[in-house]
């Protein structure tokens, strides 16, 4: 059961990522470069927690919610104007149109 836990909380962390990135290729914004980086230090605790946690799992789970504390939300400029939800999720912007 802890296992599907922090698989979960690795494939959050993983999308959250790789749409900041996507976000920030587009855009060449700071605060989603810094977003895509700290969302790789989490997703490297959060890896190390889900492993450990099958020998350990008070430890692992404290290793994976240090990776998520890493990965919160920090400021980020309004990318999205008026897009839906799927745009958002998916990372769309329509910054500078």
């Amino acid at each position: 059961m802890y296992f599907i836990i922090s698989a979960a909380a690795y494939i959050v962390v993983v999308f959250l990522t790789i749409r900041d990135i996507r976000i920030f290729r587009r855009t060449k914004l700071k605060s989603y470069r810094r977003g895509a980086f700290k969302g790789m230090v989490a997703m490297i605790v959060v890896l190390l927690g889900t492993i450990i946690v099958q020998s350990n799992a008070e430890a692992g789970l404290l290793l994976v919610f240090i990776g998520m504390f890493i990965n919160k939300k920090g400021h980020r400029e309004d990318v999205f104007k008026d897009a839906g939800t799927l745009d958002r999720f998916m990372g769309k912007t329509r910054y500078g149109d």
